[in-house]
Formats: structure tokens, sequence, C-alpha cells
């Protein structure tokens, strides 16, 4: 995840360089159940309104959050499918919370209600993210479902209203990005506290829809959207949270534009931005699906590490005899093209790799989604 707002911050007052501080242990996106009640168009989990047997059970679960402690994991990201549909979800989220977890939800909005809500804010969620791909018209073609966008939208509010920290999750394609203005707007008008841009990855339906991927022009003139935005509220004095996922050449992109407005600001940024040190899969950012399967993060379903219910997490996360795992885990990672030559490669560590393995079936190949030209990636 890149910290856009963070990073605008550093910006415009810059801030020593501290210490490295590495993560104690990965954040875990854990999709604690298949079943949704819509079947959106990029849904890298193909999940579908039914019921999926063999998901872990509550005892389970609790038995899997114990070695995550132990192992010193920070962070529990509660997925889907739709987890509001998992009967035991505030268990697990209370139980989440009083072991000292930093607990997120990650919801279509659609199922928020006034039955839910208060418990959603009694729980305690550090971040409730709930996903618009546009305005009306748009999201509710992304998601299948006339009216999705209004019940989500609503979904957001209620959070909002409750007191829970809610934010927009966008995936970026070129069939909504023409609706990327009004949803930033949006934050807006409705003091919606963060926003989320993922790129699309090539995982799931999103894998079967490559061709409406943004094409990189898009792409740019979205970031160029975000970043204005998000600069002017840093100067305003008013910032909102702004993230990117999924392709971390954003870092080495938002390196260049600060280069060409404030070129004697730039060597204190590149600092920051090696210090963090670009894609995370494997390493800072981990998945266990709906079955108990671990993956290197939510774009890999098609790769399994392991089991909980055969072997602790821990065992899995630190196992490098599987090739991906010890490749991600290594530094530098061992990609070939493009990103081999990149002069950028410290800064976005070779950025997500599952596209490179979707599109090639190669783990290292250059990765396609890198909207960088030849130019902007070749040395000073």
């Amino acid at each position: 995840m890149f910290r856009v707002t963070r990073f605008m911050q550093e910006l415009a007052q810059p801030t020593p360089l501290q210490p490295e501080r590495r993560p104690p242990g990965p954040v875990v996106i854990w999709n604690l159940v298949r079943r949704c009640n819509l079947t959106c168009k990029h849904c890298y989990s193909i999940s579908a309104d039914k019921d999926f047997s063999g998901e872990l059970s509550t005892a389970e679960v609790f038995r899997v959050m114990d070695d995550l402690k132990q192992f010193r994991v920070p962070v529990l990201i509660l997925s889907g499918g739709e987890p509001l549909l998992r009967p035991d979800l505030f268990d697990i989220a209370r139980r989440a919370k009083e072991m000292g977890f930093y607990v997120g939800l990650s919801s279509n909005g659609t199922l928020v209600n006034e039955a839910n809500v208060a418990a959603i804010a009694a729980t305690g969620f550090d971040y409730v993210g709930i996903s618009l791909d546009g305005l009306s018209e748009t999201h509710d073609r992304f998601r299948r479902k006339q009216g999705a966008y209004a019940a989500a939208l609503n979904g957001v509010r209620r959070c909002r209203d409750a007191g829970a920290k809610v934010g927009i999750r966008y995936t970026l394609t070129q069939d909504n990005a023409h609706d990327l203005p009004a949803l930033l707007d949006l934050m807006e008008t409705e003091r919606i506290d963060k926003f989320y841009l993922s790129h699309l990855n090539y995982a799931g339906r999103g894998n079967k829809n490559r061709k409406d991927d943004a094409h990189f022009r898009t792409t740019r003139a979205a970031l160029d959207l975000l970043f204005e935005r998000c600069w002017n509220q840093v100067q305003a004095g008013r910032p909102r949270e702004y993230v990117t996922g999924n392709n971390d050449a954003d870092g080495v992109y938002l390196l260049d534009w600060a280069r060409r407005r404030f070129p004697d600001r730039t060597a204190a940024l590149h600092r920051k931005l090696l210090q963090w040190g670009g894609n995370a899969s494997g390493v800072n950012v981990a998945n266990i699906d709906n079955l108990g399967v671990v993956h290197p993060d939510t774009m890999w379903w098609n790769y399994p590490l392991g089991n909980v219910r055969e072997r602790a997490f821990s065992a899995i996360w630190m196992d490098t005899s599987d090739p991906l795992m010890a490749g991600l885990k290594s530094a530098p990672r061992p990609v070939q093209g493009r990103c081999a030559a990149c002069a950028h490669r410290a800064l976005c560590n070779g950025n997500t790799r599952v596209r490179a393995w979707a599109a090639t079936g190669n783990f290292w190949a250059e990765d396609p989604g890198c909207y960088l030209s030849d130019d902007e990636i070749a040395a000073p």
C-alpha cells in the first residue's frame, strides 16, 4: 500500500530520516467467508451468493488468531466475500480487538443497516473500507446489481454517522476512470476519511477482464488528479487520507511528479520512498482465504503456500523452500526484463509479481502493468 498523503506531507514539511523500523509481522488480509450478495465484475475471489463448504469454524479462526498474535502480526483485515454474511464476524472482530490487533473491515457496504451498524461501531473497527466503483450507473454495472450504489453509499453514511472511521475503496479501470473526479468530490461532501485507489490486478475476474484494465495514459491521468487533490488539501491544512495499491510504480511516479514541481525537495522524498521499499507481498502482506489456505497476498489465490489447519501460519510464512516465497523474500528480487533494468528497482521492489505470472507464467518477468516509460525507468 502506497500512502500518498504521508509522502505529500513529507514533501510539504520534510522530517529527518529515522532508522528503519520493520513491521514485526505481516499484515494479514483474511477472507473469512466466500459468500457474497454481489457478483462483481472484478472480484478476485470469484464469490457468489451461496454457502461454500469447508470454511474455517469459529474455533479454528480463534486458534489461528492465537498463532498470528504469537507471530507478532499487527493487523487483521477481515474480508470476504462479504464478511457481514458470516454470523460470527463480530465475535471474531471483538476477540481480535481484545488481543490488541489493529482490525479493519472490508465490505461492499450494501448490508450495513440499522440492525448491525451499532455493532460495527461498538466492536471498534479501526477502519471500515467500503467499495465504490464510480457513481450510480457505473457502480451498479460493475456490481451487477441495480441499487447497489445507493445501498453502498448508505452504508458509508451509516458507518460515518455511527462514529466509525470509514473510507472508499475504488478499483481503477478504463471503464470507470471518468467517475474518479466525482468520487473525490464525494469524499468532501460526505466527509469521508479515506480514499483507496487500487489498480486492477490480473486475478479472479480481473484476469478475465484484462482488456478492461486502464490504459497507461488513463492511469497516469488518474494519479495526476489524485496527487493534485491530495497536495492542495495538504497545503490548505485539511488533508484527507489517500492511498493506492497493487502498483508500486506509484512511488516512482510521485517522485517524478515532485521533481517537476519542487526539484529542491526531491532528494529527501527519494530517501523516504527508498525506506518505504515498494512491494511487500510475501514479506509484510499476507492472505488467508476462507478455507484456511495461505497466499502471498490477496491476488495470489491460485497459488497456495499451505493450510493453517495442517500447519501454523508462522511456519508456512517463514518457509522459503517454496520458489515464489524465496524470491519474494530475497533482496533484490530476481526480476527480469524492464524490471531488472529499471533504475528505480530498489524503490518499487519489482512491483506486484502476480501480473507477470498471469501474463507469462513467469513470476519474475517484467510487470505488464508498469505504466512508466523507458525514459522514466532509465538511470538519470
